[in-house]
């Protein structure tokens, strides 16, 4: 099969993903809770390190040019709370698309009640990608350019390899390490249709972003700025939101195929043509 036959796979299970959201409103839920999370931890770091330095803001930025163990530490706890809080609302997405995959009725509580039950290894997997990410971290703040630069490969090499984990760590007993090697042999199998959903993703995301950029500016010239602020804002969250659920399914739907689970309710023609082994 050839790159350009694999990414136009990719496409359509995007598309199929897609449709799969459509039938099942409900699982945006996932990605919304895991956003809100995510901004009240990252407003509760911002107050804590203010409080630390009297509410000076050019404390502050002192405070985070400093190379210090306690920032780092600062810095992998935040990680830790970050990567945890997305692998749990995606492990809970996951579950819901295998339900659904599997001919089950999916709901928010069945995913949630299923990612609470594999919290001890969602804890070992945010862990170990937080230590990554905080060694990432002080290379590209100790190394200058070069750092940053090799850091950046490193980044881009960590998110492909990845690519596969929530489903591996959620369905498979594997400790971090285990399932990241896992996963990079899942992207193996799979790079061309992840390459070409990836794309569309991307793609797709971008023009949602350059939509609401419009519709904003129009708004915020017609009516007020603010105005336009505010839908400009909403519109690049319900974009980011509506990918990353459309993501998730796309990864849970090329997973269970590849380790041969049934995916009914899914197009035929993903069933029959888009996974035709090398």
């Amino acid at each position: 099969m050839n790159i350009f036959t694999r990414m136009s796979n990719g496409w359509n299970i995007a598309s199929n993903s897609w449709a799969v959201l459509m039938e099942n409103r409900r699982l945006i839920l996932f990605p919304i809770l895991s956003a809100i999370a995510l901004i009240l931890v990252i407003l509760s770091f911002v107050l804590v390190a203010l409080a630390s330095v009297g509410w000076d803001i050019d404390g502050l930025r002192d405070i985070r040019e400093q190379s210090t163990a306690v920032n780092y530490l600062f810095v992998f706890i935040y990680y830790l709370i970050n990567y945890f809080i997305i692998v749990f609302f995606n492990t809970a997405l996951i579950h819901c698309t295998h339900l659904y995959f599997n001919g089950e009725q999916p709901t928010i509580r069945k995913g949630l009640r299923f990612s609470l039950s594999r919290i001890g290894v969602l804890l070992s997997w945010a862990a170990f990608a937080a230590t990554v990410g905080t060694i990432l971290r002080i290379l590209q703040d100790n190394l200058g350019s070069i750092g940053k630069f090799v850091t950046g490969l490193i980044g881009i090499v960590w998110s492909v390899a990845t690519f596969f984990v929530v489903p591996v760590i959620a369905y498979e007993n594997l400790g971090p390490l285990a399932a990241f090697k896992r996963s990079t042999s899942l992207m193996r199998e799979k790079w061309g249709e992840s390459l070409g959903a990836g794309f569309s993703f991307g793609l797709i995301q971008l023009l949602g972003i350059l939509l609401s950029a419009a519709v904003g500016g129009l708004l915020g010239w017609a009516i007020h700025p603010l105005v336009g602020i505010a839908v400009f804002v909403l519109g690049v969250f319900a974009v980011m939101v509506l990918v990353s659920a459309v993501r998730t399914i796309f990864i849970s739907a090329v997973y269970h195929n590849l380790n041969g689970d049934p995916v009914k309710h899914f197009n035929q023609q993903f069933a029959d043509q888009l996974f035709v082994q090398k």
